[in-house]
């Protein structure tokens, strides 16, 4: 029961926060748009990150939404903490004076404070991983009849 509630507690934190991260720049796009056309790594892909990037958020959200869906919207959340995490490191090696492109309030934190809070959503996602997992395996051995059951 304790695995489920952190799994579904952890959902909508990623839901909350990959929407509101999605909507913060698609509502300023403009905004989002040029931030991230000044970072060193993404110039060449800025346009298509301008798009892809909140609409991406916007679809995992969805994804942890529906409980039969959690289970890819863990992992795509997962994977989209990696990549920023990543991306947060290699800003941190070439300048951190660069703009954050977040957007709301996560815009406000330093590229330190950041990366910080990054590894906590990614390690709380990889954990909500991990006990979906264990849910569903406890859930198919309790509704599974077992041989002895069928021998009654």
């Amino acid at each position: 029961m304790k695995r489920a509630l952190f799994t579904e507690i952890t959902a909508y934190f990623f839901i909350i926060l990959f929407l509101y991260s999605g909507i913060s720049k698609l509502m300023d796009y403009t905004l989002f748009k040029e931030q991230i056309a000044s970072s060193p790594i993404l110039v060449p892909v800025a346009p298509l990150i301008a798009w892809l990037l909140p609409m991406t958020e916007v679809i995992v959200s969805i994804l942890l939404f529906i409980p039969s869906w959690r289970s890819k919207g863990l992992k795509a959340s997962f994977g989209l903490m990696t990549i920023f995490t990543v991306y947060i490191l290699a800003i941190l090696t070439l300048d951190d004076h660069l703009p954050c492109s977040c957007g709301g309030i996560i815009e406000l934190m330093t590229w330190k404070q950041h990366l910080v809070f990054n590894i906590l959503c990614t390690s709380f996602s990889l954990w909500g991983i991990v006990l979906s997992k264990q849910s569903q395996r406890m859930k198919k051995e309790t509704s599974t009849p077992s041989y002895h059951s069928l021998e009654q």
